[in-house]
């Protein structure tokens, strides 16, 4: 596993990546911005059997022998609950225990089968599920090391008598939902 930075400068360790002894080489190209490693360079020169990450949003790749070289854009998943988790308890730091807490909740999203393929993360359909599901494991996490110091009418005591499931409501009982008013008005 390498960090991509220039797609040019960064060839000859693609095509390393191609010849590794690997069978799933793992290119996680964490920069910016897209032009320094796109997953088509990724796929074309480390090959098909890669596993891609990124922090863009780049689309899956059709490999010349009809397979998908799946793109997984890992920022989306964790930040969103980090930030949700570490707001809704009140907790001024971010801990290790909580970033475990975090990951370790995302990874029991996954299924073998979608691993196998190169897939990292759940579909992007269960976003806010996975999203509150984090930001409640995040929560318990500073709640553990208490770091939960409230937040709004919550206080920290109340927080820490939650359980899992009241958690969960509480977090997404907060989230924000993208509600627009019309702008346009029609006759």
């Amino acid at each position: 596993m390498f960090s991509a930075e220039s797609s040019l400068s960064q060839l000859p360790k693609l095509k390393a990546m191609k010849e590794s002894v690997s069978t799933k080489p793992a290119i996680f190209a964490m920069s910016n911005p897209t032009m320094n490693c796109t997953a088509i360079d990724a796929f074309k020169h480390a090959g098909g059997d890669i596993v891609f990450g990124s922090e863009n949003p780049f689309e899956n790749v059709y490999i010349s022998n009809g397979k998908v070289g799946h793109v997984n854009q890992a920022n989306m998943y964790l930040f969103l609950g980090i930030g949700l988790g570490s707001l809704l308890s009140g907790a001024r730091l971010i801990t290790n225990g909580m970033l475990q807490a975090a990951a370790e909740c995302l990874a029991s999203y996954m299924l073998e089968e979608d691993i196998s393929k190169g897939i990292l993360y759940p579909s992007v359909d269960s976003i806010r599920n996975v999203t509150t599901e984090v930001g409640a494991a995040v929560f318990r996490a500073a709640v553990e090391d208490n770091l939960a110091e409230g937040h709004g009418d919550v206080g920290p005591k109340k927080l820490a008598k939650m359980s899992k499931e009241e958690t969960v409501e509480y977090v997404a009982r907060n989230m924000w939902y993208p509600v627009y008013s019309s702008l346009v008005h029609e006759k």
